[in-house]
């Protein structure tokens, strides 16, 4: 009996799973269905890592936050942020057990200094947070959304054909949901109003929505004419950079038009060979031309009444719109609150990822709107800049900026040494893709959702692999096997 069980000891137990699930279904108790899964995640984690890191980027536009279907007000994207978690406390594991997980070379690179300075900085202000529990919570989310999309994807980057992967099952999974809002949407004759919902439930709003897809957009361009991809795969790029701009129009995303706009410009910047003291020069002369005919700004901008509405043209002229648009000046009501909290709290702020609770105190009179609320409970600051301000300080802004800056310094030295090739568009689609954001980041904030911080962070780490390939030797054109 005992020799019979030994060699047949699967198929007893499968047995007895069945025999058990059985009774709990019948008492419509139905948690033990998930066991399967759950042995099959485990085993996938351990032995395939890389895959599982792939299946998320891929799940990530699909991922369904339970906050949003009012389950309980849970916080967590499903399938995406419990399998985060899982390979981050994986990769913690190995990197205390082994220490080698990483190549040391990234550790020592400018961007993971910056971001890792980044890191301990929030850790320090969940200290003297308003609200320590919501700032861990935040920090914890910061730490499996970098762990993943950033040390380990510097790994899954070893293989360039990663990278390409990283850019297709992003897309695959972000068209589905790009289909099914314009399918939704047509329904209702592509109008502006129902184009804030109809994404639903897979995003939220329709900024957020605009924002992921202008991230993609510069890679769709550049996959049409990518040197070592064939004639099919250039016709799925083209298919799908029709969809993904049909997309972003019918989104009615101005944030995500200008972002798209300022990547736009900065790849005329980088291929015309502008030097950094000439951008500088106009920057400086521009800023000082400004702030001396700021009041004459000020009032040209308050005669445009123009409000958004489903005219793309008249919607794209409601941008300067601060006198009459509520979404315009609920925003600068949002600024104004972060840089009160900031004058009242300098140094460290008032903790990670409380802003949307605290500044309600902070809105004066003259700037709230006809959707600001007394409690302060709709939304953030609309700006990634801002937020990090009114939460960490000054510190915490100089920290976002210094992350911006060395990943923009990091993709524009190699993008300027590179000969033309797929590793020189690989790392244009990967850094104007994260211009997009750059510019975005001052209209709206959402690195605190997968949908944004896993191509975020991706693609510094892209960017950071290409940039150890090719330091201190030759650059050659590579062609994709």
């Amino acid at each position: 009996m005992v020799r019979a069980l030994k060699s047949n000891w699967i198929p007893a137990v499968c047995v007895v799973f069945v025999l058990l699930n059985t009774v709990l279904t019948i008492k419509e108790i139905y948690w033990l269905n998930l066991l399967p899964v759950v042995l099959l995640t485990g085993w996938a984690l351990v032995v395939a890592a890389d895959k599982v890191l792939l299946f998320i980027v891929f799940a990530t536009p699909l991922s369904i936050n339970l906050e949003e279907l009012e389950l309980g007000g849970i916080g967590v994207a499903l399938p995406t942020e419990p399998l985060m978690v899982a390979l981050m406390l994986l990769f913690l594991l190995k990197l205390t057990l082994e220490g080698g997980v990483i190549d040391p070379k990234v550790w020592r690179h400018p961007v993971t200094i910056a971001i890792i300075a980044q890191l301990v900085w929030m850790a320090i202000c969940v200290m003297p947070s308003s609200m320590p529990v919501v700032s861990f919570k935040f920090l914890l989310a910061r730490l499996w959304f970098v762990s993943t999309m950033y040390f380990m994807a510097t790994r899954l980057f070893r293989d360039p054909r990663n990278m390409h992967r990283f850019f297709w099952v992003f897309l695959s999974g972000l068209s589905i949901v790009v289909a099914y809002t314009l399918i939704q949407h047509a329904r209702y004759d592509f109008a502006e109003d129902p184009a804030h919902w109809v994404m639903y439930p897979f995003f939220k709003d329709h900024t957020a929505y605009g924002a992921i897809i202008a991230f993609f957009l510069p890679f769709a361009v550049t996959a049409v004419a990518l040197p070592g991809y064939s004639r099919t795969r250039r016709g799925v790029a083209l298919f799908l950079l029709v969809l993904l701009t049909t997309g972003i129009l019918f989104s009615y995303t101005r944030a995500a038009w200008v972002g798209v706009v300022g990547a736009l410009g900065v790849f005329i910047v980088m291929r015309l060979r502008i030097p950094a003291w000439a951008i500088g020069l106009v920057v400086v002369v521009s800023g000082t031309v400004a702030m001396a005919n700021l009041d004459r700004i000020t009032i040209a901008l308050e005669h445009n009444r123009t409000e958004s509405n489903d005219d793309l043209a008249k919607h794209v002229s409601s941008i300067s719109n601060i006198r009459s648009d509520a979404s315009n000046l609920e925003r600068i009501n949002r600024w104004n609150s972060a840089l009160r909290m900031f004058e009242e709290k300098p140094v460290t702020g008032w903790g990670p990822g409380t802003y949307m609770f605290q500044y309600a105190p902070f809105q004066a009179a003259r700037d709230r709107t006809v959707i600001s609320t007394n409690f302060g409970l709709n939304g953030n600051s609309h700006s990634e800049y801002l937020g990090p301000l009114a939460e960490q300080g000054l510190p915490g802004m100089v920290l976002v900026l210094l992350v911006i800056g060395t990943i923009t310094w990091t993709a524009l030295r190699l993008w300027s040494k590179l000969p033309d090739g797929v590793d020189r568009r690989l790392v244009g689609a990967a850094f104007l893709g994260l211009v997009t954001y750059f510019v975005h980041g001052f209209l709206n904030n959402y690195l605190d959702l997968d949908k944004a911080s896993v191509p975020f962070w991706g693609f510094a780490a892209m960017i950071v692999v290409l940039d150890l390939k090719y330091r201190g030797k030759a650059a050659g054109a590579e062609v994709i096997e």
